[in-house]
């Protein structure tokens, strides 16, 4: 099936609550609730919030498969609570997929056109950071993606790990 990224836009801001709720949904059902909690994301108004602050982020794309929305991602700045680094970055802020497209490597395709925009912009290191709870199946599908684990964090009782790829590498 065809494979593509495209700018996301305000209106698909209902889409993406659905990858949430998708996920959520997924996640609960395999014991790994601590990620992002047990209720769907579309009945928390701060949650809502949250994601129609990221479609309408300029740096919001939409993966799609077939014509059909399959994931999403938002690049961008480090987020306020991961530990900082003295040199130029991009940092994945948001990377989801619709478990509907499980399989079809829709996350792995927004990873390398993150690498691929930090080459393009001149920045050598990409970072992202994930739950490191559960039976820590996160960190390690970022690492088959090319990243390495460095810091781990903590807010309000959720354990995050920071990981980071340099470009070319």
């Amino acid at each position: 099936m065809e494979f593509s990224i495209r700018p996301g836009a305000a209106g698909d801001a209902d889409v993406l609550l659905g990858f949430f709720d998708e996920a959520v949904e997924w996640l609960v059902a395999r014991g790994s609730a601590g990620q992002w909690g047990a209720e769907p994301w579309s009945g928390i108004p701060k949650r809502v919030e949250r994601v129609r602050e990221y479609a309408a982020d300029p740096e919001f794309r939409m993966a799609e498969v077939g014509g059909k929305p399959a994931g999403a991602l938002v690049l961008g700045r480090v987020m306020p609570y991961a530990p900082q680094v003295d040199e130029p970055e991009l940092y994945v802020r948001l990377l989801i997929t619709s478990r509907r497209f499980a399989g079809h490597r829709v996350g792995s395709r927004l990873l390398r056109h993150s690498m691929d925009e930090a080459k393009r912009r001149g920045i050598e290191l990409v970072r992202v950071d994930c739950w490191a709870g559960g039976d820590g199946d996160l960190p390690r599908y970022y690492q088959s993606q090319g990243f390495t684990p460095t810091e781990q964090f903590t807010v309000d009782g959720w354990l995050g790990q920071v990981l980071e790829q340099r470009v070319g590498g």
